[in-house]
């Protein structure tokens, strides 16, 4: 399974012309890559990611998954290929507050109509996470670290190809954030996804074997310090 997006745009129109907020974004990752990409608000960060989990179509260029084009896909089959495929951590954690949480890890399961295994499943990515003990309880009833880590485990729960993860400790004190950003690359070396985290934090970006910047839309090689 391989991530490949070429010259990628994304033009927003405005009373006084099309505003461009990516030009151009190329990159590759293979299976099992971890990247992370840095950049100051508004520089197209989270455009990118929502792009690459095909939350959003790009105005130009290409986005393949394993050689296939989502954006080719009829609506119905392209929103079944991203909860098939792809994974993803907000900064917020969206999970449902009436749901206990192995309902909320279990929910891209229902949407799929999966059965066999997933609920063993939900209960071990759910231990991996810490929170094995935590199973009957509402989010209400959680830590932000705690909420967050159920939404780790929720992204993870279909087995995707690619992880996206979106500021996932941008909310969280520096000791919690650091614990969700190595539970996350822990959990990606185990399961072999394919990782991208944007993120404003240098101290959670350089734990990733490669990083790039988001400058002027475009994607580029992080500057040293």
């Amino acid at each position: 399974m391989a991530l490949e997006v070429t010259q990628l745009c994304k033009d927003y129109p405005t009373r006084s012309g099309p505003l461009a907020i990516l030009r151009n974004a190329t990159l590759q990752l293979e299976h099992g890559d971890a990247l992370a990409v840095m950049g100051p608000s508004g520089s197209g960060k989270s455009t990118l990611l929502h792009i690459l989990g095909t939350l959003d179509r790009p105005t130009s260029g290409s986005v393949r998954l394993d050689g296939k084009d989502p954006f080719a896909l009829p609506e119905q089959e392209l929103a079944d290929f991203r909860n098939r495929h792809i994974g993803f951590v907000f900064q917020d954690h969206h999970l449902l507050p009436q749901c206990s949480v192995l309902e909320n890890v279990l929910i891209p399961t229902v949407v799929a109509h999966a059965g066999g295994d997933t609920e063993q499943w939900a209960r071990e990515l759910l231990k991996r996470v810490g929170l094995s003990d935590r199973l009957d309880h509402r989010p209400a009833e959680l830590s932000g670290g705690e909420r967050q880590r159920v939404a780790v485990a929720r992204a993870l729960v279909q087995r995707p190809a690619l992880l996206l993860a979106d500021e996932p400790t941008g909310n969280l004190d520096r000791r919690t954030a650091q614990h969700v950003g190595q539970l996350l690359l822990d959990l990606h070396l185990q399961e072999q996804t394919m990782l991208v985290v944007v993120t404003h934090s240098a101290e959670l970006a350089k734990r990733f074997p490669r990083q790039l910047e988001m400058a002027d839309g475009s994607l580029q090689a992080m500057e040293a310090p």
